[in-house]
This record gives structure tokens, C-alpha cells and sequence, in this order.
């Protein structure tokens, strides 16, 4: 037995606590007229929380699984069997072939900033090149999570450190009904990384890293990279069950290596090298193929200059410009190769010694 070390986790909120946190939802005056009604929705999800109803409809797991009489959150098995459907259709030769586009920056015009990012007009470029080259363009715009209604993606709960086999691909920490964490993206963000071929992330730097939008999405792909498909082998999530799974030796399998990749990072005054040699590392290890020199772009936009004029910066940046097309050029052509068979030719197949 592995010792499970407790001691962290706080108490139970108070019911007067709980009475506050609720209500700041309906803080607006709007909402005083009904305010009989939401002291009894107060009060339902006051019981899902003392009773931690983390997932109220469930059902049995099945022969597919371990455990097949475990009641599994019907939340997880949707999203399970969406990512198995994308898995099909991204082994299926017949398919088009498709480039996870993300733009990692997390300002947009519809919300505080009031102007779009650079970023998204330089993902533009790179979407007209595939479009061009007749492959399908799945734009992901994470700065979403910043200016519509109810998108998250909640934070990684870092299950992983405890074994890895608690750590459920697709992740099932989320939605959390009994803490009100819901409204999670990633379960779409799952299926269309599953569903691509190839993945460009275009991004800025802030403060010598990626946005944090960008970050939490890296963070809740950690389950991709060596991740438990079973859940009901850990009974949900028991850490010493889990424990155990990974010391009678886990195999840490790769859910998403294989695509191909390219990376275009933008700063403007330093920390571009850093962050893009981080992205890659990082991509390079859940196993995906990097498209070459050129598709790994790392530039300053208007180089100490007012922020007030970086677009009119980037306008003038013809050069950045088309080393972002050739980005897209890159993975284009690395997209052909990796579905004809020929770009895993040129990658030895080595055993990992130390697949962790």
C-alpha cells in the first residue's frame, strides 16, 4: 500500500457561505422579483452540494468495461463515444483532411479590449492557405472564454500526480453539478483534437508565457498523454485503486500522437523564443509531428513600439506576414505526407524506455 497524504482540502462551506456565493449569480437588481424562486433553487443546489451529487444521471458502464455494473456519468459517455466517432473518421482515408486552427490570444472585440487580436488575423492568413490547399479549417478561438456567456474551461485538478490512472481520457472531473462547474468546454475541445490530422496554434506572449486561456487548455489535454480510458477500473476516482493500477505498470498510452503540428508566436518585446520552444516541447511529447523548420515561428511585432499601434505594426510586417503562410504551407504539405503514409517513414520507431 502506497500512502494516500490528506490534510489539504478545507471544510464544507457553511450554509450561510454557500446562501452568498449562490446569490452573487443573481446580483443583479432585475432579479428581485423572483427572489421566493431562487431561495428554492438555493435551496436544491444546497442539497446537491452537501450531498456532492457530482453527477446526477448516470448509468451502468457496461461489457466494455472493467467494471461494467459502475454507474458512469451519462456526461462522460457522450463525450467518450463522440471522441471514439472523431478517432474513425480521423483514421478514415475517405475523410478530408482537417487542421485544428487555435488562436491562443485572449482578447477579441466583443469584450473589454474592444478590438480584435492580432493573433486572430494572423490565424487568418493561415486558414486562407489551407483552405487553398482544399483541407478543412476548424478555427478554435479560445479568447471565447473571455467574452461568451457561461464558456469555461474549468482548470486541470492535476489527478495525474496522485497516479496516473485517475487521470480519465476524456478527463471526468467535469461537469461537477454538485460544485456548479459546469458549462466546461472541453469536452468539444476533445473532439475536435481528436477529429484533426494536424494542430497550428498561433499565439501571443504574456508575460513570457502562453495566455491563460491557452494555458488551461494545455493543462486539460494532460489526460490525452497517457490518460485511463476506463474509469471503472479506478471506480471513479478511488486514488488508491488508481495507485495501484500504475505500479502494476501502466503503459502512459499516447491517445493523440501521430498528428502533425506547426506553431507561430508572437510577442513584443521578448519571451516569443521561450514560449514557442515550450509549445513545442510540449506537442513533441504527446507525440505529434512537428512540419518542419518553417512551420515553428517564433517574431516580434512592432518591437518596442506603443501598443496602441500594433496592428498598424503588424500591416507593415509583410515579412511575418508570409513566414505565417508558409507555416500553414508547412503543415499542409506535412498533412499529405502523414496521411499517405510517408511521414512516419522517416521516424525511427523506438521503444520509450521511460514512457512517463
Amino acid at each position: 500500500m502506497i500512502d494516500i497524504r490528506k490534510g489539504q482540502a478545507p471544510a464544507k462551506l457553511e450554509r450561510s457561505e454557500f446562501s452568498v456565493r449562490f446569490r452573487a449569480s443573481f446580483h443583479d437588481p432585475a432579479f428581485r422579483a423572483e427572489d421566493q424562486s431562487i431561495a428554492r433553487l438555493e435551496e436544491i443546489a444546497w442539497q446537491a452540494y452537501a450531498e456532492g451529487r457530482k453527477a446526477p444521471f448516470t448509468q451502468k458502464a457496461g461489457t466494455s468495461y472493467v467494471d461494467p455494473d459502475y454507474d458512469l456519468s451519462t456526461d462522460w459517455i457522450a463525450t467518450r463515444e463522440r471522441l471514439d466517432e472523431a478517432q474513425l473518421r480521423w483514421a478514415d482515408p475517405t475523410t478530408p483532411s482537417r487542421v485544428l486552427l487555435i488562436c491562443g490570444s485572449a482578447r477579441n472585440d466583443g469584450t473589454c479590449p474592444g478590438e480584435m487580436s492580432k493573433t486572430f488575423r494572423l490565424l487568418g492568413l493561415a486558414r486562407e492557405i489551407l483552405e487553398q490547399s482544399q483541407i478543412e479549417a476548424d478555427v478554435l478561438d479560445l479568447s471565447l472564454i473571455t467574452s461568451d456567456y457561461g464558456r469555461q474551461i474549468h482548470p486541470c485538478k492535476g489527478c495525474v500526480s496522485t497516479a496516473m490512472p485517475l487521470c480519465h481520457w476524456p478527463c471526468s472531473c467535469y461537469p461537477n453539478h454538485a460544485l456548479n462547474q459546469v458549462h466546461d468546454w472541453m469536452a468539444d475541445i476533445y473532439e475536435r483534437w481528436t477529429a484533426a490530422h494536424a494542430v497550428i496554434i498561433v499565439s501571443p506572449v504574456y508575460w513570457y508565457q502562453s495566455p491563460s486561456p491557452l494555458k488551461l487548455m494545455i493543462d486539460r489535454l494532460v489526460c490525452a498523454d497517457g490518460g485511463n480510458p476506463d474509469p471503472t477500473s479506478t471506480s471513479g476516482k478511488k486514488a488508491g485503486k488508481a495507485k495501484a493500477l500504475e505500479m502494476a505498470g501502466w503503459t502512459y498510452p499516447q491517445h493523440l500522437a501521430g498528428r502533425a503540428y506547426g506553431l507561430v508566436v508572437h510577442g513584443d518585446v521578448t519571451g516569443v523564443e521561450e514560449s514557442r520552444r515550450a509549445l513545442s516541447d510540449w506537442l513533441d511529447w504527446m507525440g505529434f509531428i512537428d512540419a518542419g523548420v518553417a512551420a515553428r515561428l517564433d517574431r516580434y511585432i512592432g518591437y518596442y513600439e506603443p501598443y496602441a499601434t500594433s496592428h498598424e505594426a503588424l500591416d507593415r510586417n509583410q515579412a511575418m506576414q508570409e513566414e505565417t503562410r508558409n507555416v500553414a504551407r508547412a503543415v499542409a504539405k506535412a498533412v499529405v505526407e502523414l496521411r499517405a503514409g510517408r511521414l512516419q517513414t522517416v521516424q525511427p520507431n523506438l521503444a520509450r524506455p521511460r514512457p512517463k
